[in-house]
Formats: structure tokens, C-alpha cells, sequence
């Protein structure tokens, strides 16, 4: 038999957060907690929360001041938190006539069951850190636009070097999070049990563009590594082309010795 909350209110407030890099869960773990696979812990006075490894929380039916002190209580468990948090809200609205379905920010429910509320924190955490890594993502466009532009020059200072590695090395850490970690366009491991929820899954993972999120970014992280590939092989040759010119010119400097000691020295 599936869990009811919220069975005073039609209408419940969610609030998703991306905190930080990562959230430690264990203690969490360790204590009684509502559901795993997310976990979601009782949170408020009436309200609960769904926490993910990766750095999210999806609060439900908190007042602001509750979401400050609960936020504040998870600072010791946060890995690098984030100064402005990304943040998404939406509603859940109980509807008997409706079975999942999602007009713009208002989700509607026929019931406020446990696991439906699973699989909205799903779904939104994905949402707040797909949002993250699209301005994480733009802004290394931005970085790696002067260096396109420079492609044909031949002087790069080091400066300029260690900031094309560093932009390489924020593209890897996006794939290897969105993709080991986050795994974005992978369903719940909760769907495997209760199936039913699978068309309430899709369609929240559609009105979100999940996986069309998920693709462009990938598109978006191509171009980076392409463009920093071409501009490190080109670093590249151009240095390889400036030890072949000193060694012509060590060899033009030789005959022209030579050729003075021939002279001068007959």
C-alpha cells in the first residue's frame, strides 16, 4: 500500500536546490527516513525532503524559514557548497480527475502517494543541475571563443595555455559528473518496481526536455573538445615549426662562421 502525505493540503510548494558538489548522505542514512532511492527525510514542521549524492535537495511543503534552518543543517554535509544556489519551483496540486499530468510550474496528482513524490525530486533534480551545467557550459564558450579566434597566431602566451587546459579540465569534470554520477537520462531504479508510475515519469521528463537538455549539452561539451583539440594541435605545430626555423638558423649561423674563418683566416 502506497504512503500518503500531505492529506490536509491540495496543494503543496516544491522547491529543488543544486547545494553544492556533493552531499555526504550516510548520517542521513543512519537515521529514520521516509523512502531511499531518493531519500527523503521529514523536514519542517509538516514537510519533507528528497537528497541526492550529487548535490541536490527537492523540498516539499516547507516555509522559507524552515528551508533555512534545514539547508543550515546540511552545511556540515555539503562538499563545496555553492555561494547561489540553482534553484527551480513548481506545485503539486491534488486533482482525483487528473493522473500526472503537468501545465507549465503546476504538476497535478491524484494523490500526494510517497513515491510519486520520488519521482517529481527525480525529475527536478535532474532539472536544477542540468540548469547548472548549461551556464557552467556557456560560460566556457565564451572562454574558448578568443582562442578560435586566435587559432592562426603563432605566439600563445603560457597564460593563455594553462587557461585552454583549465577549460579542457572543466569539460571532463561536466561528462564524468552528468555521466557517472548524475546519470541523467537513466530512469529511477524505483520505476522497476512500480512500473505504474512509468507514464507519469515520462511525462514529467518530457515537460522538463530532460533528455533534450541532456543532448545539447553533450553537443555543446563536442564543441568545447573539439575546438580546444584544434587549438592545442595547432600550439603544437607551431611549436614544432619554431625548433625546426632555430635549427636553420643555427645552421645558417654555422656556414656563415665557416665561411668567415675560410675568408679571413687564409
Amino acid at each position: 500500500m502506497q504512503t500518503i502525505l500531505f492529506s490536509d493540503r491540495d496543494i503543496v510548494p516544491v522547491r529543488a536546490l543544486l547545494l553544492g558538489q556533493s552531499l555526504d548522505l550516510k548520517p542521513l542514512e543512519q537515521t529514520d527516513f521516509l523512502a531511499k532511492d531518493p531519500l527523503l527525510v521529514a523536514a519542517g514542521e509538516s514537510g519533507c525532503a528528497a537528497l541526492f549524492r550529487y548535490g541536490a535537495v527537492v523540498l516539499f511543503g516547507i516555509s522559507p524559514l524552515e528551508e533555512v534552518t534545514f539547508i543550515t543543517n546540511l552545511k556540515d554535509l555539503t562538499s563545496f557548497p555553492f555561494a547561489f544556489p540553482e534553484v527551480e519551483n513548481v506545485e503539486i496540486h491534488r486533482d482525483a480527475n487528473n493522473t500526472g499530468t503537468v501545465k507549465g510550474d503546476t504538476i497535478f496528482v491524484p494523490e500526494f502517494e510517497l513515491k510519486s513524490l520520488q519521482i517529481v525530486a527525480n525529475i527536478l533534480a535532474k532539472s536544477v543541475i542540468l540548469a547548472y551545467y548549461e551556464i557552467k557550459i556557456a560560460s566556457a564558450f565564451e572562454s574558448i571563443e578568443p582562442f578560435a579566434n586566435r587559432l592562426q597566431h603563432a605566439r600563445w602566451s603560457k597564460q593563455q595555455v594553462g587557461e585552454l587546459l583549465k577549460q579542457l579540465g572543466n569539460a571532463l569534470a561536466v561528462e564524468h559528473k552528468m555521466v557517472g554520477r548524475v546519470q541523467v537520462i537513466d530512469k529511477p531504479e524505483l520505476l522497476w518496481e512500480y512500473s505504474a508510475l512509468d507514464r507519469f515519469y515520462l511525462r514529467l521528463e518530457k515537460e522538463f526536455e530532460i533528455q533534450e537538455r541532456q543532448l545539447v549539452l553533450e553537443r555543446k561539451l563536442a564543441l568545447v573538445y573539439r575546438t580546444i583539440e584544434t587549438s592545442l594541435g595547432l600550439l603544437q605545430h607551431n611549436t614544432n615549426l619554431r625548433v625546426e626555423w632555430y635549427i636553420v638558423i643555427l645552421i645558417v649561423v654555422e656556414i656563415f662562421l665557416s665561411l668567415y674563418e675560410m675568408i679571413f683566416n687564409r
